[in-house]
């Protein structure tokens, strides 16, 4: 692709829209971007909107890491811990992406966003989930967990192009009982490395596309600034109920989008 000073301009104020929204949400902006991309017809597949989105969750988790390491919220010995399966579920997903058709993946997607489009609806997030299983902080079930929840939330970082809050935050909460704020930090720590990889092996793939994701990422960093700074303003529940109805869209489009193209 070259580059285009027309989608350049519309992808900047995109960006920080969605840099505000994720701030205020307390979502990755992944969520967002993936379905933005394909759907608003910058990319023409669902590997390419996914590969392009995961360069923006580089720069909106190390942004977040580092605001959460200066208050040392980040728990190293769990974020270690997860980051090797992490990692390796970087690599699966790479593989999935190329054993896959780009249409089932687009239905997948589809489906993924159902969660945090009920979450939201409901006026949550997945960091508003409340402790329901004790027990699995020690012993092999927690070296085992920790295993299948690193693999998990790295192939959908790499499948989606989303951060893996989605899945680490209301695990860690859940099942590890961790209170909400290190779970939110030490997530943040582990998106950055598994979100570098998968950008990278998009790269290499040629599903990550400079001139789509540098406007985008320029416009996140403004706009995650702006967002707390109005967030005392605005109602949080009614907000994610209103884009909950909007990721809903999204996910019925992209399940469409999916089966049309089958």
């Amino acid at each position: 692709m070259g580059i285009d000073w027309g989608t350049v301009g519309i992808l900047f104020p995109l960006g920080v829209g969605v840099g505000l929204f994720a701030s205020l949400l307390g979502l990755g902006g992944g969520v967002f971007m993936t379905p933005l991309l394909l759907l608003g017809g910058f990319v023409s597949t669902q590997p390419e909107a996914a590969g392009t989105s995961i360069a923006g969750v580089v720069f909106t988790g190390l942004s977040g890491a580092i605001a959460y390491y200066r208050k040392r919220a980040i728990d190293f010995r769990i974020g270690l811990l997860f980051m090797p399966t992490a990692l390796a579920g970087a690599f699966l997903g790479r593989y999935i992406v190329h054993a896959s058709r780009p249409a089932w993946l687009s239905i997948a997607f589809g489906i993924f966003l159902l969660y945090p489009t009920v979450m939201m609806l409901t006026g949550k997030t997945p960091k508003d989930a409340k402790t329901r299983l004790k027990g699995w902080s020690t012993g092999w079930r927690f070296y085992a967990l920790v295993a299948l929840l690193g693999l998990i939330a790295g192939t959908a970082t790499k499948l989606f192009g989303i951060g893996g809050g989605t899945v680490f935050v209301p695990s860690l909460v859940m099942f590890l009982g961790m209170d909400i704020l290190t779970a939110v930090a030490t997530s943040l720590f582990v998106m950055v490395p598994t979100a570098l990889v998968s950008a990278a092996t998009s790269y290499m793939d040629g599903t990550l596309f400079f001139e789509l994701a540098i406007p985008l990422i320029l416009g996140i960093i403004i706009g995650a600034q702006i967002g707390p700074q109005i967030g005392a303003r605005i109602p949080r529940k009614r907000l994610r109920q209103i884009f909950g109805l909007v990721l809903l869209y999204a996910a019925v489009n992209m399940v469409y989008k999916g089966i049309s193209t089958l």
